[in-house]
C-alpha cells in the first residue's frame, strides 16, 4: 500500500512540473509593462503637479481626470476656505482633504519617484492645491472681471486711434510719394540699356508702403487680441494658443534654417565653384567658336553647341550633388512632388527630347551652319539660329521660320552655301525656243544674258545645256556660277530680265511655257518698245551696253 501511495505522489509531482514548466516559461517571456508618462493635474489650464502611479481599477490618466475635477469643485465653493486644506494620515495614504472631502490620496508609490517620505509629498501637493485655487479665485472674481471689461475698453479706443492714425501716416506717405518724389524716379540703365523702367520702380516703392501698411494694422490687430483675450480667465488659454500660432511656425523655421546652416554653406560653395567653372567653360568654347583657340578634328561650329551639351551635363550633375543637401529634400512631400514632375516631364517631354537629339546630330553632322542658305521642306532662307530644340531661318520674303530639328533631321537639306565659296554654286533657268531658231544664236544669247547680270561669275564660264527635243520646240537650259547665294532671288530675278532683253532685241521668240503651233508673226518685244509708259528709260550712266 505505501509503495502504491509513493508512485501516486510521484505521478502528481511529474504532472505539476509537466504543467508549471510552460507557464514559468511564459511568464519569462512575457516583456516587462512599460512605464506610462506622467499624468498632469490642472486647474484652469495650468499644470499643478504630476501623478506616475494608477490606482487599482483606474488608470493614471483617469486618476489625474479624477484629482483635476476635484481640485476644479473645491476652487469653486467659495464658502470652502482655502486653509481647511489639510494632510490626513492613514496606515497607507497621506490624503489631502478640503474639510470632509478627500481631493486626492498620495501613497508610498507617488512618494517613490521623488524620493521622499509620502507625508512630505502630500504636504508638497496640498501646498500648490492651495495657491492653485486662491489664484483662482481672484482670477474669477467681480472685481478682475470688471477690471477686464475696462482694460478691453481701453485697448480697444487704443486700438481704433492707432488704426486711424496709421491710415493718415501711409496717406501721407502716399501723397508724398506722388508729389515730390515721382518725378525724382529715374529708370536703371546700364550705358544705353534700360533695366527698369521709372514706372515700375514706382509701383514697386507703392506696394512696398502698402504692404508694410497691412503688415502693421496685422500686428496692431494680434496684439489687442491677444490683450482682449488675457483680460478674462476663461478666454487666457486660448491667449497662450494664439501666441503659440504665431511663436510655434517662427520657432520651427529657426530651428530649421539653424540646423540646415551646414548645408547651405555647402550648398553656397558649390554653386560658386559651378558657376565660375561655367564661365570658365563659355569662356573656352566661345575662344574656340572665333578661331582664337584651334583643335585637331574639332570644328568651330561645333563649340556653340559642345557649350551648351557640357552646360546641361555639370548643371545636371551638380544638381544631383546637391539634392541631398537641399532643406527638406527627405520629407515625403518633396520625394512626391518630385516624382509627379518627373512622370509629367518624362510624358510631356518625348518630342522635345527627340528635338534635342536631332539638334545635336545635325550640329555635329555639319549639315549647316548660322548664316547658310538652305531649302529645309518648303522653307528657303537663311539659317540664323541653331538652338537644342529648333532652327530659326529667315526666309527671302523677312520671315522668321522656326523649324523643329526632329522636322529637320527627317527630312531633305539643300545647302546652297556650303560649296558656294569653294567651287561656286550653279543658278539654272530654262527656256524653250522653236526649231526655226539657230541653236548656235540660242546658246550665245543665253551667254550673253549670263554675261549682263552683275553677281554671276565669269570664271568658271557659264554653259547651255539642250535638255530635250520636243514636238514643237527644244527646251535649254542655262547654267551660271555664283559665290553670293544669298542673292540667289535678286541674280534669277536680273538673270531673267536679262534674257528677255537679249531675245527681244534680237527679234528670237522665246516659246515657254508652252508652244503648239506658229503664229504669222513672230511674237517678241522689240528693243524700242522696251521703255512704254509707265516705265522711265535709264540715263547712259545707268544703261546696260546692248
Amino acid at each position: 500500500m505505501f509503495k502504491d501511495f509513493a508512485l501516486h505522489c510521484l505521478t502528481i509531482i511529474t504532472a505539476l512540473i509537466f504543467c508549471q514548466g510552460p507557464a514559468y516559461s511564459a511568464l519569462e517571456a512575457q516583456p516587462a509593462e512599460e512605464a506610462s508618462p506622467p499624468a498632469a493635474v490642472e486647474l484652469d489650464g495650468k499644470v499643478l503637479f504630476s501623478i506616475t502611479h494608477g490606482l487599482k481599477a483606474t488608470s493614471l490618466k483617469e486618476r489625474a481626470s479624477g484629482i483635476s475635477e476635484r481640485v476644479r469643485r473645491a476652487a469653486e465653493d467659495v464658502y470652502l476656505p482655502v486653509d481647511s486644506i489639510s494632510i490626513k494620515e492613514t496606515d497607507f495614504s497621506a490624503d489631502i482633504v478640503a474639510g470632509d472631502r478627500i481631493i486626492m490620496s498620495v501613497t508610498d508609490a507617488d512618494a517613490a519617484p521623488l524620493k521622499q517620505p509620502r507625508r512630505e509629498v502630500a504636504t508638497e501637493f496640498a501646498g500648490k492645491i492651495r495657491a492653485a485655487i486662491q489664484q483662482y479665485r481672484k482670477d474669477y472674481s467681480r472685481e478682475n472681471i470688471i477690471r477686464g471689461v475696462v482694460y478691453t475698453a481701453i485697448a480697444t479706443v487704443v486700438l481704433l486711434s492707432l488704426l486711424l492714425a496709421v491710415a493718415r501716416l501711409f496717406q501721407k506717405a502716399m501723397l508724398l510719394i506722388e508729389e515730390r518724389y515721382k518725378s525724382r524716379i529715374g529708370s536703371i540703365h546700364i550705358q544705353s540699356f534700360e533695366i527698369v523702367r521709372a514706372e515700375r520702380i514706382h509701383s514697386g516703392v507703392t506696394a512696398l508702403v502698402k504692404s508694410a501698411r497691412i503688415i502693421l494694422i496685422v500686428l496692431l490687430a494680434y496684439t489687442y487680441l491677444n490683450l482682449a483675450l488675457i483680460f478674462f480667465p476663461w478666454t487666457r488659454p486660448f491667449a497662450a494658443q494664439l501666441l503659440g500660432y504665431v511663436l510655434m511656425p517662427l520657432k520651427a523655421i529657426a530651428l530649421g534654417i539653424l540646423g540646415h546652416i551646414p548645408n547651405l554653406f555647402f550648398l553656397a560653395v558649390l554653386v560658386l565653384v559651378t558657376r565660375y567653372f561655367l564661365k570658365l567653360m563659355h569662356l573656352f568654347f566661345s575662344e574656340i567658336e572665333k578661331g582664337a583657340i584651334t583643335l585637331s578634328g574639332f570644328y568651330p561650329e561645333w563649340a556653340r553647341m559642345t557649350d551648351r551639351v557640357c552646360t546641361f551635363v555639370i548643371v545636371a550633375f551638380v544638381a544631383v550633388v546637391a539634392f541631398p543637401y537641399i532643406p527638406g529634400s527627405e520629407s515625403p512631400a518633396f520625394k512626391g512632388i518630385s516624382i509627379f514632375i518627373g512622370v509629367l516631364f518624362s510624358l510631356g517631354s518625348q518630342s522635345a527630347v527627340s528635338n534635342l537629339v536631332a539638334g545635336m546630330a545635325l550640329t555635329y553632322r555639319r549639315a549647316f551652319k548660322v548664316g547658310d542658305r538652305v531649302k529645309v521642306v518648303d522653307f528657303t532662307g537663311d539659317v540664323m539660329e541653331i538652338r537644342l530644340g529648333v532652327t530659326h531661318i529667315r526666309t527671302i520674303k523677312n520671315e522668321d521660320i522656326v523649324v523643329p530639328n526632329g522636322t529637320i533631321l527627317n527630312s531633305h537639306v539643300i545647302n546652297y552655301s556650303s560649296l558656294a565659296k569653294e567651287k561656286g554654286l550653279i543658278l539654272h533657268t530654262s527656256v524653250t525656243i522653236g526649231y526655226d531658231a539657230p541653236w548656235r544664236q540660242v546658246h550665245a544669247l543665253l551667254l550673253m544674258a549670263a554675261d549682263r547680270t552683275a553677281g554671276l561669275l565669269k570664271e568658271p564660264e557659264p554653259f547651255v545645256l539642250q535638255k530635250s527635243l520636243d514636238d514643237f520646240y527644244v527646251s535649254y537650259e542655262l547654267n551660271a556660277y555664283t559665290t553670293t547665294p544669298e542673292q540667289m532671288a535678286h541674280l534669277y530675278s536680273e538673270l531673267h530680265q536679262n534674257i528677255q532683253d537679249a531675245f527681244n532685241e534680237y527679234g528670237v521668240q522665246i516659246m515657254s511655257p508652252n508652244y503648239e503651233a506658229d503664229r504669222h508673226v513672230p511674237t517678241f518685244v522689240p528693243k524700242e518698245r522696251w521703255y512704254e509708259p509707265p516705265a522711265k528709260r535709264p540715263q547712259p550712266s545707268e544703261g546696260r551696253t546692248s
